[in-house]
């Protein structure tokens, strides 16, 4: 069984946390602070902060060169590590685009899967071959979605079996500099830009810069979190709905979550980067569940809670690790969030569709 986070409400024969997940506990609360340890990686922070500036020169001086797709890539990324949202605010992107009459197809390197080459998601597809956020953007978002290492590759390799796409959003690939994009969506959460360190002894994928005229920003947390103009995102739970019946693609709904108020001992599991946001909005809605915080992309090869737990309350990116027939009889609900990036959003979107398409 794997352990809980700190914070849970466990039970006592949960094992406690070890050395090495402790020390990794710490240099994240380092990441946002700054500290003791923070400040011994300084040095591999420079090192990585050379090695970024040495493949950029590689793409300004063309040793290195940025690929061409036939049609425009919207790339939704962040410069922090961890969750800050990216899946949530590709499948809102992906319902603002078809609302706008436009079909879209989804590039992702597919964390976690087995393999690394190029693969194209199916209702038949399971997180372990594709990974868990494709799964989920192919299932909730309805669109055609690729995985691969290479994106580049993933995306042609879309474009082939789906040539009527007219737009491509790759989920995460702010860094994957060889993709071509029109347009890119930075997603913060509350964390803002942590210390404002490079890796490892900060969060940050690269250092910080001045939006570029193609880039607009998603704040997925109640305020904005660091200086850049942007969205503030509105998030909320929308409801939970049966594991069996949310494979049939039925929807989430508000009376089944509220009614689950009533059913005592139920364990709210959260294989995600930040399972306390999870648990936090379900305490919100009035919901007193123990709570079982997982490695984010955690695999459910097997099973992480009790033979007796009276029934499970999980996120829709665990559920897709969890078909009907791997819980029985167990009763299982997945709650739904949405995810909507704002009426500023929406118009800055509005404003750079013309040119995106036109330069396609």
């Amino acid at each position: 069984m794997r352990h809980a986070a700190w914070g849970s409400r466990v039970s006592p024969s949960q094992p406690r946390p070890t050395l090495a997940e402790r020390a990794s506990r710490r240099l994240q609360e380092e990441w946002l602070t700054g500290g003791a340890l923070s400040a011994s990686l300084l040095p591999l922070s420079w090192l990585y902060g050379g090695l970024l500036a040495l493949r950029r020169l590689a793409y300004a001086t063309g040793l290195k060169r940025v690929e061409r797709l036939p049609v425009p890539v919207i790339v939704v990324g962040n410069w922090i590590v961890g969750g800050a949202g990216k899946t949530p605010t590709t499948l809102a992107l992906l319902e603002l685009l078809r609302a706008r009459g436009l079909r879209a197809g989804v590039v992702s390197r597919g964390y976690g899967r087995e393999e690394d080459g190029i693969g194209l998601v199916t209702r038949v597809s399971t997180a372990r071959e594709v990974g868990d956020e494709p799964l989920l953007l192919h299932l909730r978002g309805r669109v055609p979605v690729a995985v691969g290492r290479d994106r580049v590759a993933a995306a042609r390799a879309l474009l082939a079996a789906e040539p009527g796409l007219q737009v491509l959003v790759s989920d995460d690939g702010l860094q994957h500099w060889r993709l071509p994009r029109q347009l890119s969506v930075l997603v913060f959460d509350e964390r803002g830009l942590g210390n404002g360190r490079l890796l490892p002894a900060g969060p940050l994928r690269q250092p910080p810069q001045r939006l570029a005229p193609h880039e607009l920003v998603v704040y997925n947390a109640p305020r904005a979190s660091t200086a850049l103009p942007g969205a503030v995102a509105e998030r909320r739970l929308s409801g939970a709905v049966a594991l069996a019946d949310w494979w049939a693609g039925q929807p989430a709904r508000m009376e089944t979550l509220l009614a689950l108020r009533n059913k005592p001992g139920l364990l709210a599991v959260a294989g995600v980067a930040r399972p306390q946001r999870f648990f936090d909005m379900l305490a919100g809605l009035g919901l007193n569940l123990q709570t079982l915080a997982l490695p984010d992309h955690a695999d459910f090869a097997a099973l992480p809670w009790a033979a007796d737990v009276p029934g499970i309350v999980l996120t829709e990116k665990d559920a897709v690790k969890l078909p009907p027939s791997r819980v029985g009889d167990l009763p299982v609900w997945v709650v739904a969030l949405d995810f909507a990036p704002g009426a500023g959003f929406e118009a800055a979107l509005d404003d750079h569709l013309p040119t995106l398409l036109r330069r396609a």
